[in-house]
């Protein structure tokens, strides 16, 4: 794998190659070996772009790969200021660019750029489901949305030089692996889980026919190495201990290949988990977690990704940190790359 500081290009979740050729002023991109975009950079407080030919008109989906090359290629930066005589219409209707008070300049903010869902979810996104309220075993919460299947998330990790990608169980595709994993000691320590095919697959059957739960595999270049478990706080047993609003999300989360554990992986795979959930729907304003206090290891990785424990509490079979990470939060202090 190659490192950041080793990159010349970026993929794009579709696989297409994003090439640059960059100096301190300069900045051209090219797209699949097609130029794209060439601009002039001027460094102060924030980086100025404009287009070399002011004359040119700016395609959104240019504008937007200049910006993802200069936020992934520099986690420090935060702003980007644009010099246009005419942004594209689109790109200030998603949010990617913002006016600005001096006129013919506009902003794109980090903390907006990275809550943009595309191309992050590709054809898994279907925008914002509407909202009815249910009752299930009397809780009351809205109408979830049909649960996705496939991949839903694929991001280039520029710091760890892989891609990192989310998709849905297939029950009898991974059944397998599930079952090695919950049945290495380590996992069962804290899973309490271990057990046969038979009853993994009534396991994953039974999570698969419930709404408000979504099963997830883990990819590092498309090879699965974890199990995320992805529920609506609202309908689950947390619900009373965090105050659950209606679109809060709850994770549980196991690493079954031992060569991908560590926290650079964590860092990279945790990220990218709490990034799908708040742009699998923008309502989302919590995501929540309770792993068993005493697993110091797993609480200190939350805290390395800006998660805070707001308190420890009994559930029937352990005693539970109840981890919390706002979507303010989590964009402001974004270290996506």
């Amino acid at each position: 794998m190659s490192t950041l500081h080793d990159l010349t290009s970026l993929p794009l979740p579709s696989g297409r190659p994003l090439g640059a050729d960059q100096t301190d002023s300069r900045l051209s991109l090219v797209l699949e070996g097609q130029p794209l975009i060439q601009l002039t950079l001027a460094r102060g407080v924030d980086l100025h772009l404009a287009l070399q030919d002011p004359r040119a008109e700016p395609d959104a989906r240019a504008l937007w790969a200049a910006c993802y090359w200069l936020f992934a290629r520099d986690g420090a930066c935060q702003r980007l200021i644009w010099t246009l005589a005419q942004p594209p219409e689109q790109a200030l209707r998603s949010g990617l660019l913002m006016a600005d008070a001096q006129p013919g300049q506009y902003r794109c903010e980090r903390t907006l750029f990275w809550q943009l869902p595309q191309p992050w979810l590709g054809e898994s996104f279907s925008g914002v489901y509407p909202q009815q309220m249910a009752i299930t075993d009397g809780k009351r919460h809205p109408l979830r949305a049909p649960k996705p299947r496939g991949q839903v998330y694929r991001r280039f990790d520029a710091r760890l030089g892989a891609w990192v990608s989310l998709r849905t169980v297939e029950v009898e595709g991974d059944l397998e692996r599930f079952n090695r994993w919950q049945n290495n000691p380590r996992v069962s320590a804290f899973w309490q889980e271990d057990g046969s095919l038979q009853q993994h697959r009534q396991y994953l059957s039974k999570l698969e026919a419930d709404p408000h739960t979504l099963t997830l595999i883990g990819c590092f270049d498309d090879e699965p190495f974890a199990y995320f478990e992805a529920y609506w706080a609202r309908e689950d047993r947390i619900a009373p201990f965090c105050d659950a609003g209606d679109y809060d999300r709850g994770i549980h989360m196991l690493v079954g290949e031992e060569h991908h554990r560590g926290s650079h992986k964590v860092a990279s795979w945790l990220s990218a988990l709490v990034h799908y959930l708040f742009l699998d729907d923008p309502r989302t304003q919590r995501v929540v977690a309770e792993p068993r206090a005493d697993n110091q290891r797993m609480i200190g990785h939350m805290h390395n990704q800006c998660f805070h424990c707001e308190k420890e509490f009994d559930f029937p079979h352990k005693r539970a940190a109840l981890m919390i990470l706002g979507r303010e939060r989590f964009f402001d202090r974004c270290s996506l790359r």
